[in-house]
């Protein structure tokens, strides 16, 4: 199975939220292994296991214990993802609900209990709940704290009305109940046998449709080009590619590193992308060139700056591989945008 991923947006959120808090920008890039430039995409993606490290050295440079729940509580999903902006735009919070399930990949990847849907509607005695299907949630338990404050408190930006009834996590109390018991405004019980809320009947009609119905067709439909492009990251050239973004700037893009970090030899990776009808040079000459018409399409970095971004230590090795991809400069390319070229 390949490595879950976490959205770049979802993870820059949390650093610059730990910054505002006092957190050291170059300590927490430092202690999580993420490179500055793995989050300039709002919608790149990150290893899971380095937005754990992230969220760890946030709670420990910041000294605040209960730095998940305070993400969650004051960061507005909307701000760092295009799932709440989905949210915004669906009529109900039934609606609403459906499409978190339909797309929460794009904020974090889980593994689910029957490798189903992330979160479902249960009804039993005590009544309706919405449960995390997350397997294995108490070895990182950030991420039930930060998902459910997100959930609780994203609905009150725009409805006070009171849905939730009591929350369930599987977990042991941490240092900080008191927060839990200040945000969810409701009783907690911890080290239950469910991730979840016993939620109001009256939660599914709420409306929310805070923004235009038509930006909800808008947004799906590039909300689906990028779950495509979630699923293609599967294939090895897609884990190549992840791999590689990170370090393209480091010129450290060699064949033996990604091997390495994928843990298996050179023959193999050799073997594996040639199954795909693809070599590793193709793909690290097809993502220079992709992530090279992004910058300077963007134009917000120099012509020299891409080089760096990109892998090459000459700026004038970086204009003749551009010549060769697009059979035009560079510099042509970032005139054309009306941006400095120096």
């Amino acid at each position: 199975m390949a490595e879950p991923t976490v959205g770049a947006g979802y993870a820059r959120g949390l650093l610059e939220f730990a910054a505002a808090k006092g957190a050291s920008r170059a300590a927490l890039f430092d202690k999580s292994g993420i490179q500055p430039a793995a989050l300039q995409d709002q919608d790149a993606r990150i290893p899971f296991r380095k937005y754990v490290a992230l969220m760890r050295a946030a709670k420990a440079l910041t000294g605040d214990s209960a730095l998940a729940l305070h993400y969650g509580e004051a960061v507005d999903i909307a701000e760092v993802s295009i799932i709440g902006l989905i949210g915004q735009a669906s009529e109900t919070m039934t609606e609403a609900f459906a499409q978190l399930n339909r797309y929460v990949r794009l904020i974090v990847e889980t593994d689910n209990e029957g490798a189903g849907d992330r979160f479902r509607i249960a009804v039993d005695r005590g009544g309706l709940w919405m449960l995390d299907n997350r397997t294995n949630a108490d070895d990182f338990p950030e991420l039930t704290e930060s998902a459910f404050a997100q959930l609780v408190c994203g609905p009150r930006r725009f409805d006070e009305t009171p849905f939730v009834k009591a929350v369930h996590v599987t977990h042991a109390a941490p240092p900080h109940v008191a927060e839990y018991e200040r945000i969810f405004r409701a009783p907690i019980v911890f080290g239950s046998d469910r991730n979840g809320f016993l939620i109001d009947q009256t939660w599914a009609s709420h409306r929310v449709a805070r923004l235009p119905r038509y930006v909800f067709g808008v947004l799906t439909e590039h909300a689906d080009e990028l779950l495509k492009s979630l699923e293609g990251s599967k294939s090895v050239r897609g884990r190549v590619e992840s791999l590689l973004i990170p370090v393209l700037h480091t010129g450290n893009a060699s064949m033996d590193v990604v091997a390495g970090k994928l843990g298996v030899s050179r023959q193999t990776l050799f073997r594996k992308l040639k199954a795909e009808g693809v070599t590793f040079e193709r793909v690290l000459n097809e993502l220079r060139h992709r992530m090279a018409t992004d910058y300077l399409g963007a134009r917000k970095v120099s012509v020299n700056e891409t080089a760096y971004l990109v892998g090459f230590s000459e700026p004038a090795a970086f204009s003749r591989a551009f010549k060769r991809w697009t059979g035009s400069s560079p510099r042509a390319m970032r005139a054309a945008g009306g941006g400095r070229e120096t």
